[in-house]
């Protein structure tokens, strides 16, 4: 990586010029940046936020999942076969799936060779378990740390190999060049945090003939979500750089912890704690659950059956399923204004309305799960230490100890199933620009718990390896890269200097930006969502835009990182908010993690309003034999275009033949992918 100083005006800046930039420090773009590396590029450097910030290291649930074909036992399983079950989970294009499946071992057995702790048995079979969507015992996990551990293993292994690490610097923009059908990017602008107050604001400049974006997902835009602080995304640089995203509409929403921000599934749901409700002040408790289950033991056994159906899901809210308790929760917090709580000091009590709890009311499922865990214990803190000390400790790590005190809980934004647009080599509709992890839209409405770590890895290793082998290439001279890119250059540092108002803008203008934002995405497209709200809310998106571009002012440059970060995440609700409108206009119904209210069908259980009905998203609906793909163009317009899911590839395999295009170098190919015309959207293009 060469370093030089280049002149825009009067104004000196630093440039990087690089092979390939890795933008974040999550375990996927650790992983390309260790994967390049191994292939033998060499000219890199990972640039971040906050080294060690994000949701890989400081995410995680009960038992954190990873996915990956099968391991142990007698049950049969293939590469095919884990294809057909992840393209099952509806709009993921099978080639995709098939990709993700075939190189999940690779990917898997990197990390242990690495030092992930992934448990095996005397005889060195890495064991299973069934996951949420999943038919076979394909998920394995090193506790409540999983991603945390391939941070740590993968970090470790970029500093071995001495790869350049600039940190506290925050990439505000892609350059790119090229005319609309063959556009690339070139580069990218960051702020280093430490020289904000410099005369060149802080701006750093990026030559690159790559980027790898690892940014993750879009956090910064929920109020509610289990997302850890230091994670916000970055989809709205990439939406302006003409990145496409698909499948926006499907985010996972589940039951999570709001102090410290943690996923409460599995044994946290399994050892059966006590739901209650207060007012704003702590005050008038309530078990609020008991009005609408007809009786303890179905009540128990639907949160005990959240543990591995923790995700919400329409599907298991009807007939007193345990997403019902979703909604409920939803309702009591968004609705009715309370706060909600979990208590593992004692169980659920039927508080006039139901029996108490006993062991003897529930499913036998539930109690033979309790039995065969020796978890047959007097309460649900006894349970969970005796099934799951480390879930225990992680919380008292974080200051609550639930062996005291109750834990206030919502349903929050948790993963973002759709994402940025990219082929089986993960590279964007915008040349050279390879969306990883879960910036990533690879995943369709369903997905196995753990397949989100699976795919990162894959998908960053499949980029290392294109890049390696069809983009290796020296960047051009800074003075060549100047020429292409000092327009776009000029513009971001503009903008810098005119939002910078020492006269005194409000303070609170930011936080009340962002605040209008998340509270919007988190009311209106979190798990509940209403046709008539999304127009309307849509609207007022785009004119929050539209108002912050205009006259966003900040007190200091010091302020410039959130004020580009609050721009980024309006432009990002602003392409979301569009995408499910769109997905309503064709007539989408509930389906993945959300219900749409307010239409035809049925309440999920007696005792709710009829503003509460819905009904499934049927197997061929429109939305459901297509994938919605929505892009910001440079006129400001929202350009939205359906295509048809590419199916799983059945091409041959036979040996001599792969042998022989493989020696020939024809394995890593270019070829587009192999979907057929996108679909004119009425209005699509606006």
């Amino acid at each position: 990586m060469d370093k030089a100083r280049i002149m825009i005006g009067n104004t000196q800046f630093p440039v990087f010029s690089l092979n390939t930039l890795i933008i974040g420090s999550g375990a996927a773009a650790l992983n390309a940046a260790c994967s390049l590396h191994d292939l033998g590029v060499r000219d890199i450097a990972v640039v971040t936020e906050k080294w060690g910030g994000g949701t890989s290291n400081e995410s995680g649930s009960d038992k954190q999942t990873y996915y990956k074909l099968s391991l142990a036992g007698d049950i049969p399983d293939s590469p095919c076969q884990m294809a057909e079950d992840l393209f099952a989970g509806g709009s993921m294009h099978g080639d995709i799936a098939l990709v993700e499946a075939q190189n999940s071992l690779q990917a898997f057995f990197h990390l242990i060779g690495l030092g992930v702790p992934f448990p095996h048995d005397r005889y060195g079979a890495y064991v299973g378990y069934k996951t949420d969507h999943d038919p076979r015992q394909r998920a394995t996990s090193a506790g409540p740390l999983t991603s945390h551990w391939m941070f740590k293993v993968l970090a470790r292994e970029v500093r071995k190999k001495k790869i350049p690490v600039l940190d506290r610097h925050q990439v505000i923009a892609l350059l790119t060049g090229g005319r609309a059908g063959g556009k690339k990017v070139i580069g990218a602008v960051a702020l280093d945090a430490r020289n904000l107050d410099s005369p060149s604001r802080g701006f750093v400049l990026f030559n690159a003939v790559n980027i790898i974006l690892g940014t993750g997902g879009p956090a910064a835009m929920y109020k509610n979500t289990v997302y850890p602080p230091s994670q916000s995304g970055s989809h709205g640089m990439a939406f302006a750089a003409g990145a496409l995203g698909n499948n926006l509409t499907e985010s996972q929403f589940g039951l999570a912890s709001l102090g410290f921000r943690w996923n409460l599934s599995g044994t946290y749901q399994q050892v059966i704690p006590r739901y209650f409700s207060t007012d704003r002040d702590g005050a008038d408790p309530r078990e609020f659950l008991n009005a609408y289950f007809p009786d303890m033991g179905t009540l128990a056994s639907a949160i005990f059956l959240k543990g591995y159906q923790w995700p919400f899901d329409p599907r298991k809210a009807s007939g007193y399923g345990s997403s019902l308790i979703d909604i409920l929760v939803h309702r009591e917090t968004v609705e009715n204004g309370r706060r909600v709580f979990l208590d593992f000091r004692g169980n659920p009590s039927g508080a006039g309305a139901l029996e108490d709890f006993s062991f003897e009311c529930l499913s036998p499922e539930a109690l033979a799960y309790l039995r065969k865990s020796g978890a047959l214990l007097p309460t649900p803190i006894e349970r969970l230490r005796r099934m799951n000390p480390p879930a225990i400790e992680i919380f008292r790590s974080h200051g609550i100890d639930l062996e005291r005190e109750p834990l206030e809980i919502a349903v929050c934004a948790q993963h973002n199933n759709g994402g940025l647009k990219g082929n089986i080599w993960w590279e964007s509709n915008v040349r050279h620009l390879f969306p990883v992890g879960e910036a990533n839209g690879s995943h369709g409405v369903y997905r196995p718990g753990g397949s989100a770590l699976n795919s990162g890895q894959v998908g960053s290793r499949r980029a290392a390896l294109f890049i390696s082998r069809r983009y290796p290439e020296k960047p051009p001279a800074a003075g060549d890269f100047l020429r292409e890119a000092e327009t776009q250059i000029r513009a971001h540092f503009d903008r810098a200097a005119w939002m910078v108002d020492g006269t005194g803008p409000r303070p609170e203008i930011l936080s009340e930006a962002l605040s209008e934002i998340q509270t919007r995405m988190s009311s209106h497209a979190g798990p509940i969502r209403n046709r008539t709200d999304i127009g309307r809310e849509a609207r007022k998106a785009r004119e929050l835009f539209d108002g912050l571009r205009t006259s966003l002012k900040v007190g200091s440059a010091q302020d410039l990182p959130g004020a580009f970060k609050v721009l980024d995440a309006c432009l990002t609700h602003v392409v979301y908010l569009e995408a499910i409108q769109e997905y309503l206009r064709k007539e989408g119904k509930s389906r993945g993690s959300y219900i749409v209210t307010g239409e035809e069908g049925e309440i999920p259980c007696p005792g709710l309003e009829d503003k509460w009905k819905f009904s499934p998203t049927p197997p061929e609906a429109y939305v459901g034999r297509r994938i919605l793909e929505v892009g910001w163009n440079d006129r400001g317009g929202i350009l939205k275009r359906w295509v048809p899911i590419r199916p799983i590839p059945r091409e041959e395999s036979w040996f001599e033949n792969v042998w022989g295009r493989y020696l020939k170098d024809e394995i890593v190919d270019r070829r587009p992918d192999s979907s057929k015309r996108p679909e004119k959207t009425k209005g699509g293009l606006k």
